[in-house]
């Protein structure tokens, strides 16, 4: 099954690799280039996250891939200096929509509630990527993971990998991105499912909020060492860099010696970490196909196609097993 997913995506990477003379912006935005010129081109605003993690390097991969397929269509792509950038964020979604320049908006949203304000009346269709905007009619569909699903599939493999590493008393506890952000939230809802229903505890009252950063989850894998010097069988992280980083923390604890570090997203720096034997494992995102689809969901929508509500980019789980497999498709995103 694994093969077979990331088979297409890995055909479709082959695409990027026309966008290498892309250019980039002193201001961190950076745009597509078609080469066309005229009215019946189709222009598409995407405004990512941030532009800066490897992850959203991935999703730029994917919506140029699509650019560069389609002579009709131009993508310019930007995103803020990080995930907890809200202003910046905020004022390119401002700018791009008091333009007349664009024909349609993808969005990924760092605050939903407040980006719906700002695209409220909006008649130019608009994709949510990533992470939804709910109750906002202007959206017309989302395109992304089923962050709680893949987060699902991902504990069920750890506590699996837990049993067989000779866990008896299998607890979980998670190391969170942004607090109260509604990815964040539906991942920690999928981890809690996955090892509720079968036979662990998920600690809620010892979730630790990092931000999203791997710094901040060296500090709160040391507390969580400090609370259970005895050991825990499953850490979970928001993100691949944050369970990384509790990995390497934890490397010279005997007590974590057996434990196993359950990232989510599946990028490159985790796929190698997998295979260097420090993380376990990660609940993988295809974020190329991701966005890839979300430009064609706009372009769609400005043909006048009705799109379904969700689109499900699609989801796997990195083992050592197929890490390398998973490491040349990235590879091949960048090159």
């Amino acid at each position: 099954m694994y093969a077979k997913r990331w088979m297409a995506a890995t055909l479709a990477g082959a695409m990027a690799l026309t966008l290498t003379a892309c250019g980039g912006n002193a201001d961190g935005t950076s745009t597509a280039e078609s080469g066309n010129s005229g009215d019946d081109v189709k222009k598409i605003s995407v405004i990512l996250k941030t532009s800066s993690a490897e992850y959203w390097q991935y999703i730029q991969a994917g919506a140029k891939a699509y650019d560069a397929e389609h002579d009709d269509v131009e993508v310019s792509i930007k995103g803020p200096t990080s995930e907890t950038a809200f202003e910046e964020q905020m004022a390119m979604v401002e700018t791009d929509i008091s333009t007349a320049d664009f024909d349609a908006y993808v969005i990924a949203p760092l605050q939903p509630d407040t980006v719906k304000t700002m695209i409220a009346g909006e008649t130019r269709p608009v994709v949510a990527l990533d992470s939804n905007i709910a109750d906002a009619p202007e959206v017309k569909t989302f395109v992304g993971t089923g962050n709680e699903a893949a987060a699902k599939q991902g504990m069920e493999a750890a506590v699996e990998a837990a049993k067989a590493a000779g866990w008896t008393e299998i607890k979980a506890i998670e190391i969170c991105g942004v607090q109260g952000e509604p990815t964040n939230e539906a991942r920690k809802a999928g981890f809690k499912a996955g090892i509720e229903e079968n036979g662990g505890d998920f600690l809620d009252d010892e979730v630790q909020y990092a931000d999203a950063t791997a710094d901040r989850a060296v500090n709160c894998m040391e507390a969580i060492m400090q609370m259970h010097p005895e050991g825990v069988a499953i850490i979970c992280a928001n993100n691949d860099d944050m369970a990384i980083a509790a990995a390497r923390t934890a490397a010279s604890n005997p007590a974590y010696e057996n434990t196993i570090f359950l990232g989510f997203d599946g990028v490159k720096s985790a796929c190698e970490s997998i295979l260097n034997g420090e993380l376990d494992m990660a609940a993988a995102q295809d974020p190329y196909n991701m966005a890839y689809q979300a430009v064609d969901a706009a372009v769609r929508l400005i043909d006048g196609e009705t799109l379904p509500e969700f689109i499900d980019s699609g989801s796997a789980v990195v083992t050592k097993d197929n890490a390398q497999e998973r490491l040349d498709t990235l590879n091949g995103y960048l090159s």
